[in-house]
């Protein structure tokens, strides 16, 4: 049978837990329309009365997500086109930091660039011990201007800042859980499911109101962030267009 390649993002709902799934053949890295679908995604679900609790998740049993799409990020022919790129990453991080709902984070592999963001804006993040993490930005020209300030809100401005400079070496999941980006590693998926499902199901008999006046007590200082994202995604947008960032993704896709 023929793997299905086609990109999407899913969500469903079983017994007051909702599900975000999101794909792409190439290690769940996001273009632009998977990042505009999962922000709306993240909005709907938020506002979905059947849905007390949501699991964020990617498809396959490797790579959690690899980020920005290099594909994509080759393409952009000008600033307002950076601009527009990497707002999307914006999007999808104030999307998920205003649900009114927990989000668990399912992080079954490596987590690179934009992928540690996604987990770092989870309320909640399990993952395997094969969930190494990396900001690969630097070393293709630009930086994690979008993303480190949901990365540094939960493991702190060193960590974040050794992982923004050390641009090529992955943290392991050990590492990662001892600086707080995830609250407990597994030794395997189907370890790390039974977890997600028990704290989901306790989650999906709590206190709606509760949980949405606890999350939005731990988000308290970020609510500058619908411009101050916009603002870091202007300076990513700039930086790709150049000759120096154009060579190195160049570079760096016919590494990987």
């Amino acid at each position: 049978m023929q793997e299905i390649q086609t990109p999407y993002v899913r969500y469903q709902v079983l017994n007051n837990v909702g599900t975000i799934e999101f794909f792409t053949a190439q290690h769940n890295a996001m273009p632009m329309a998977i990042l505009r679908q999962l922000a709306e995604t993240i909005e709907k679900a938020g506002a979905d009365l059947n849905s007390k609790v949501l699991v964020l998740k990617t498809a396959g049993d490797k790579t959690f997500c690899a980020g920005a799409s290099f594909d994509e990020l080759l393409l952009i022919q000008n600033e307002a086109e950076g601009h527009a790129f990497f707002s999307g990453f914006a999007k999808v991080i104030n999307a998920m930091r205003k649900c009114p709902k927990f989000i668990i984070g399912r992080v079954q592999g490596k987590a690179i660039g934009g992928g540690v963001g996604l987990a770092a804006c989870c309320d909640y993040t399990y993952a395997t011990t094969e969930a190494s993490i990396k900001l690969s930005e630097l070393a293709v020209g630009i930086g994690p201007f979008v993303v480190a300030p949901a990365i540094e809100r939960k493991i702190g401005k060193s960590a974040t800042y050794e992982l923004a400079i050390d641009a090529t070496n992955f943290r392991t999941a050990e590492w990662a859980m001892q600086k707080g980006l995830y609250t407990q590693i597994f030794s395997s998926i189907h370890l790390m499911d039974q977890a997600i499902e028990k704290i989901a199901f306790t989650l999906s008999a709590s206190s709606t109101h509760a949980m949405a006046e606890i999350k939005n007590a731990f988000w308290q200082g970020t609510e500058n962030w619908d411009q101050f994202l916009l603002d870091r995604a202007a300076i990513s947008g700039r930086l790709i267009v150049t000759d120096e960032a154009k060579s190195y993704l160049q570079a760096f896709k016919k590494w990987k």
